[in-house]
């Protein structure tokens, strides 16, 4: 009798149990969504070297001269620049057997194309040109995820829906979702040229006409749907 009871118990919730949704119609389809974005943080790779002024200037007086020109522009010296190679100090350029050159690297972070212009300029004027892009970021990077992934799923819907109309059927609802791959962000100017040299800038355009290219978030989700049958 308890045998009896188990199998009739096990019976009965394999009844009420939803069909798995490979035995009833579906579509699925993939969606797509890419956002561009202006980055907000703009990071720019700077190098003093003795070797440029030819010994006239030593290493700490033209650190002293960046630090001042970049807080002239309003830029936060303890937040905004860092060092960017600890061991920058100890590389030397010899030039000769009696003449020894030191180089030294820092990280400027700025808030837009038109700040990371300034500077670029202004440390031209004062003789600093050894300046690279070292990385565009984006500071709510974490909400636009979320805001693509959204649109992904949107996007497939409206392909199920087109296609499914085509056939002159109508869209269920999803039963199953899956991300393919986290969002990615990539910047097609970062792929194009690493490490883009940006010397000589201030001698092209003004800080007013710096501008870069927008980032670009993209995800990718897969989206089972049901054919509502007439």
């Amino acid at each position: 009798m308890i045998s009896a009871l188990i199998l009739f118990t096990a019976l009965l919730v394999q009844a009420q149990a939803p069909k798995n949704f490979i035995d009833q119609p579906y579509i699925e389809v993939n969606g797509q969504a890419v956002l561009d974005i202006t980055p907000d943080k703009i990071f720019l790779r700077i190098e003093i070297r003795e070797e440029d002024t030819k010994g006239r200037k030593s290493l700490e007086e033209l650190e002293s001269q960046m630090l001042t020109t970049l807080e002239s522009l309003g830029l936060n010296i303890e937040k905004q620049v860092s060092v960017s190679d600890l061991s920058s100090n100890f590389k030397f350029y010899f030039l000769k057997r009696t003449d020894v050159f030191k180089n030294k690297f820092f990280s400027v972070e700025t808030k837009s194309a038109y700040e990371a212009g300034q500077v670029v300029s202004s440390l031209a004027q004062e003789g600093i040109s050894n300046i690279e892009l070292e990385s565009l970021e984006y500071s709510k990077e974490e909400e636009l995820k979320l805001e693509v992934k959204v649109k992904a799923i949107q996007n497939a819907k409206q392909k199920a829906e087109m296609m499914l109309e085509a056939l002159g059927q109508n869209l269920g609802g999803a039963l199953h979702v899956q991300e393919l791959g986290s969002p990615r962000m990539y910047n097609t100017l970062e792929e194009r040229t690493a490490g883009l040299k940006i010397r000589g800038l201030a001698a092209m355009a003004d800080a007013s006409n710096v501008d870069f290219e927008k980032l670009k978030f993209e995800a990718t989700v897969q989206v089972k749907f049901a054919i509502d049958l007439p």
